[in-house]
């Protein structure tokens, strides 16, 4: 070759390689040819090759990791205008990348590599710590040797009264590479002590929730959506009221992470529902400042303030799914936050047409917040499988049941202002001689969730200031393949 303009060459390897076993002799011809051109990487055993008097020790991996090495052998020219690499062996491939004609004669013509040790099982957090210095910018909490890591989380208020995953750089590091967003990449500020909320903040309160890196991506738009001035997130927490944020999610996603839409979809036991909601709680606990007794006000609150979070069931092709409800497709995941408070049920189980059942449910759906009380509360319908069966055999469509809920729940003021049926509560004087529907136009939504045995639906009462005054349901597009913005 031409030494005034011979290109430098990395070559790096690892003993435990069958195909960099075979190619000592290949390796020993390059350190000749290229007489001091050529840098030997080695990732397991700095006493190979034996042809290369002083390879270097890469055990650590740092140069692999840096320049993205994911199989070996692979010979790189490091000065190609396009940085040039080839992997494996492959004869011809080789002897036209360094110009040597002769090079690996007696070889056989082709072998491919091996993976590269950076590529082993949760290695790559594992590099990315080591190596990547700014990957987090969180402070890191240095426990003293004999703290117990739970009992640390309780006493810096970190929980909420449930133990958590303690974050550790390296859960941290895996959580983030559930998303492609940057880490440092600020959302917003989270109430109510409007404080920065980076990627990296939602991924270690996603950490101590006990969520898996594939959920990330539905965090993060449950987050985002949190922030919306629609959802008023700062009111909810200063309110006295029962309510919390009510995560709903729609589309392929759901399936892909295993949630929960069937039997028992509101309860325990299924670990994407749990944590998703959860992540969001203590994320607006640790970064917002909202904790109980503080600026959480609640009069009592209601159990999902630890989470409360499920699927649509949307194995009916012809049930339109909430997020197709605010205008998404059913092939878009889409993450839905509702103002909502605790489970009511409605038990029917007596209805054999979709004019009964619709009566049934617009009764109970009467009792959200109070009787007498109209157009304060939004509300959410949630209609089990064995109901939603018998209106599409009636011949009901689920626009079918929302117009007939609406006009079942049409009521003369006289009857719910305050003082009639000798109760105090109910609408002021001024409306008692209007007609009233229980829930503004755009108050009431419906979703369908649950076991496919069992005539039990339920209803999810909304925060006494809901609407245009307080909290409208929000919705957030996502995706779990890495674009999770709308």
């Amino acid at each position: 070759m031409n030494q005034s303009v011979e290109p430098s060459y990395a070559l790096v390897l690892k003993k435990d390689c069958p195909t960099c076993a075979l190619i000592e002799p290949v390796i020993a011809e390059l350190v000749k040819a290229m007489a001091g051109a050529l840098t030997v990487y080695v990732q397991d055993d700095p006493s190979f090759p034996a042809a290369v008097a002083n390879p270097i020790d890469d055990r650590s991996l740092e140069f692999s990791y840096k320049n993205n090495i994911e199989f070996v052998p692979t010979l790189i020219n490091l000065t190609a205008d396009s940085e040039a690499r080839i992997y494996g062996w492959d004869k011809q491939q080789w002897r036209e990348f360094t110009g040597l004609s002769a090079l690996g004669e007696g070889l056989v013509d082709f072998k491919p590599g091996c993976g590269s040790k950076t590529q082993d099982p949760g290695m790559d957090e594992v590099l990315a710590l080591r190596f990547d210095s700014g990957i987090l910018q969180a402070r890191q909490v240095e426990l003293a040797e004999s703290e117990d890591v739970m009992e640390a989380c309780y006493e810096r208020g970190w929980t909420d009264g449930l133990p958590v995953v303690p974050p550790t750089p390296i859960r941290v590091i895996r959580m983030l590479s559930g998303s492609d967003r940057s880490p440092s990449e600020i959302i917003g500020n989270v109430p109510p002590d409007y404080r920065p909320c980076s990627i990296e903040k939602i991924a270690i309160n996603a950490v101590m929730a006990g969520a898996k890196p594939e959920y990330f991506p539905a965090i993060i738009a449950a987050a985002e959506a949190a922030l919306l001035d629609k959802f008023c997130m700062h009111g909810l927490l200063c309110t006295t009221y029962f309510s919390s944020p009510v995560v709903i999610i729609n589309g392929p996603a759901s399936r892909q992470i295993g949630m929960n839409s069937g039997v028992n979809a509101l309860g325990q036991g299924n670990r994407a529902n749990a944590t998703i909601g959860r992540s969001l709680q203590l994320l607006i606990r640790n970064v917002g400042g909202g904790v109980p007794g503080g600026i959480d006000r609640a009069t009592m609150g209601n159990p999902g303030k630890y989470t409360y979070c499920f699927a649509e069931d949307e194995s009916d092709a012809d049930w339109p799914t909430l997020a197709m409800d605010r205008g998404f497709d059913r092939d878009q995941s889409v993450v839905s936050l509702f103002a909502g408070d605790g489970l009511t049920p409605i038990l029917d189980q007596q209805s054999r047409t979709a004019e009964s059942l619709a009566k049934s449910m617009a009764a109970s759906l009467r009792g959200v917040a109070h009787v007498k009380l109209f157009g304060i509360a939004d509300a959410i319908l949630i209609v089990c499988p064995e109901h939603r069966r018998l209106l599409k055999d009636s011949g009901w469509s689920k626009a079918d049941l929302k117009a007939a809920l609406f006009d079942e729940l049409m009521t003369s003021g006289h009857e719910i202002v305050r003082g009639a049926s000798d109760m105090a509560e109910g609408m002021p004087e001024k409306f008692k001689d209007k007609l009233l529907n229980k829930f503004r136009d755009d108050g009431l939504h419906i979703v369908s969730t649950g076991g496919t045995a069992g005539m039990f639906s339920a209803i999810i009462g909304g925060w006494v200031a809901s609407g245009e005054r307080g909290s409208q349901l929000v919705s957030k597009r996502f995706s779990t393949s890495g674009d999770e913005n709308e």
